[in-house]
């Protein structure tokens, strides 16, 4: 199979890998609670919740921008599309910075610290494991465009 054609994942890592490290924070939250310095009780809450909301609007708009040019959404499927528009004009990967974002508001919401950490994590793993893979499936199916799409906007922010 030649890589014009070759799928960029092989299953849809990156929402199960989100789920894993939230499952993870939480689970290490009870397990090795570390400490943190207790300010309002509101405020890390709302704020919390707005990244929260930030997150799932950021993910909405992602999905409804790919359905919209008719391309893949789950990233084991192959792009018909290169997307430079919508959220993809500020960043090539919104769905995953919008996972990003939730573990930090969840972090806030909950002041359970392993969720910051755990996020930490799921960048690097997801960059490593997923985005190298699906960057170049879109390289070699968009080519030249891809490079130059990849020069004006930033894998991340």
């Amino acid at each position: 199979m030649n890589a014009y054609r070759a799928k960029p994942l092989t299953y849809p890592w990156p929402p199960l890998l989100y789920v894993a490290a939230i499952l993870g924070a939480v689970a290490l939250g009870r397990a090795l609670p570390i400490s943190v310095v207790h300010g309002h009780g509101w405020v890390p809450w709302l704020l919390g919740s707005a990244f929260v909301v930030v997150a799932v609007f950021l993910d909405v708009w992602a999905v409804k921008t790919l359905i919209e040019r008719r391309t893949a959404v789950l990233p084991h499927r192959c792009s018909s599309h290169l997307v430079t528009c919508g959220p993809f004009r500020y960043t090539r990967n919104p769905i995953y910075l919008g996972y990003t974002i939730m573990m930090v508001g969840f972090g806030l919401i909950t002041l359970n610290p392993w969720f910051f950490i755990m996020g930490s994590a799921s960048v690097a793993v997801t960059t490593a494991f997923a985005i190298r893979n699906e960057e170049l499936h879109l390289l070699s199916r968009f080519g030249f465009e891809f490079e130059r799409y990849c020069r004006a906007t930033s894998r991340w922010i």
